[in-house]
């Protein structure tokens, strides 16, 4: 058997998420279950509700993340710039997709480089944090910081998806002393994102005590990369293997409570099947200071920068409103916001 390319892999991705439907067949992201208290006399105008946040230094002007996603393909490249481009205009956080496409081939670099459009977005580079068993460092993380100018270093910890994966990584182990070497180190902060599975609470308190500076949660309801993975199988054997984790993970509500239970003083990104403006709610009072998408961005960014910039402005007004009617006037006040759980 032939084992792809990194590049060839990255395109294989981007495809299977684009045409296929590769969403958890039963495992929702757990968000219905909740809801606010309606508040029909909120006291409150609805254009001086304030969604503005800062982070590692940068104020931005709605708690909305472009998860990371791609790169290292001409495709990409296209994907990236038309996130970027729309990221800028409305002044939210960008995550780009593994870089070590671009580390490993510096002729596909240029996929992932979006600052001259996006000069003020907060950036986020992206390492796979087992690479740390395969050769990578300290100096791989700054080359990813270097590469596109990132203003923080996303390490993601994709343990299932390289697992079922033919050719994947899959020695996870001691990459913990390791991960701590780099956020003592590297001259950005460090994010600690799993990509559709949950962190559990023991996971995020080690990472907290590693020296990460914010988690993403990256929980499970939205895409799920075994799925992803039995599409890209090569044979029977790899597609059942991949398919029986079709439903497996830590639903995406109930990763946000185990983060902000094992690391109450970090900033917590939700993402994981997030699907609108009320769920980025729904998460930031359970705890998070960010809610993410993925998918929704992808498909966008495959269409235009336009189609990008609709998107964050639905978005942006989905989440004013779920603010407005919650009585919550400032992000610190929908984070203290009471939700109902069914």
């Amino acid at each position: 058997m032939t084992t792809p390319s990194i590049e060839d892999r990255k395109a294989d991705h981007i495809r299977i998420n684009l045409e296929r439907n590769v969403q958890f067949p039963h495992l929702t992201t757990g968000l219905e279950r909740y809801r606010f208290v309606h508040q029909a006399l909120p006291e409150l105008n609805l254009s001086e509700i304030n969604t503005q946040v800062t982070l590692f230094g940068k104020t931005i002007s709605a708690p909305i993340l472009i998860s990371s996603m791609t790169g290292g393909t001409e495709l990409a490249l296209k994907l990236n710039r038309n996130l970027a481009e729309a990221a800028q205009t409305h002044k939210i956080a960008l995550g780009l997709g593994s870089q070590r496409a671009g580390i490993r081939n510096p002729e596909v670099a240029y996929t992932y480089k979006v600052r001259d459009v996006a000069p003020d977005v907060l950036l986020f580079g992206n390492l796979g944090a087992v690479q740390f068993n395969y050769g990578y460092g300290l100096d791989e993380c700054r080359r990813a910081v270097e590469m596109i100018g990132a203003d923080a270093l996303i390490l993601h910890f994709n343990v299932l998806q390289e697992a079922v994966q033919p050719e994947g990584d899959t020695n996870f182990a001691g990459l913990l002393p390791k991960v701590e070497a780099v956020c003592r180190m590297l001259e950005v902060p460090v994010i600690a994102k799993e990509v559709g599975w949950g962190f559990s609470e023991k996971n995020v308190r080690d990472l907290a005590n590693a020296g990460v500076s914010a988690i993403d949660v990256a929980g499970s309801g939205g895409t799920s990369w075994s799925e992803v993975e039995y599409h890209r199988a090569p044979n029977d054997f790899h597609a059942r293997v991949a398919a029986a984790f079709a439903d497996w993970g830590i639903p995406t509500s109930e990763a946000v409570c185990y983060a902000v239970a094992g690391a109450p003083h970090l900033p917590i990104f939700a993402s994981g099947g997030l699907k609108d403006g009320i769920d980025i709610a729904k998460s930031i009072a359970l705890g998070a200071t960010l809610g993410g998408l993925a998918g929704a961005f992808l498909k966008a960014a495959d269409v235009s920068v336009e189609a990008v910039d609709q998107l964050i402005r639905e978005l942006n007004a989905q989440l004013r409103i779920a603010m407005l009617c919650s009585g919550a006037e400032t992000i610190a006040d929908l984070q203290r916001t009471p939700l109902l759980k069914d």
